[in-house]
């Protein structure tokens, strides 16, 4: 018999209002810390989740919209590998993870949110992340408030050059 894992947090992000547009095109054009967003590129930039997975949740976004990895130059390719490199390494200094996830969903089919501009997640992980809260209770413990975390990791990310 088939698991099935079930994540109704994911239904406030679904039925949400969506802006017009597209918000990874809009979003660099505004305030970075309003917008989570974390580090800048000349091609690329870093930006938090507003709805994460996990504590941490990054994505690597091109500026250029574009919905698949064979539409991006090789400097915007370069770049966004960089710069999720980047993202590693931040995140295991700043969070010591046990692990990550880093993948991309490219098209609607493949679970991409936001299908028509691709993006990288970062999704650090701890042994133990996945519990009963999330799978009983209908619940995502987020141990840190966003603002904390987006402050915690601009201080390091600061500090980094790609």
């Amino acid at each position: 018999m088939m698991d099935i894992l079930y994540s109704p947090w994911r239904i406030d992000y679904i039925l949400s209002k969506k802006e017009k547009g597209c918000i990874f095109c809009s979003k660099p054009k505004a305030d970075d810390e309003e917008h989570l967003i974390i580090k800048r590129g000349e091609h690329t930039y870093i930006i938090m989740n507003l709805y994460p997975y996990n504590n941490a949740h990054l994505m690597v976004i091109p500026y250029r919209h574009v919905s698949i990895l064979s539409e991006l130059n090789d400097d915007e390719l370069f770049e966004m590998m960089k710069m999720t490199q980047l993202c590693e390494k931040v995140l295991n200094e700043v969070y010591t993870p046990d692990g990550m996830n880093v993948g991309m969903n490219i098209g609607e089919a493949a679970g991409a949110g936001i299908a028509d501009h691709l993006h990288i997640h970062i999704v650090p992980r701890w042994k133990g992340d996945t519990n009963f809260i999330s799978t009983l209770g209908r619940t995502r413990v987020i141990p840190e408030k966003m603002e904390e975390s987006y402050h915690k990791l601009k201080k390091v990310f600061d500090i980094y050059e790609i």
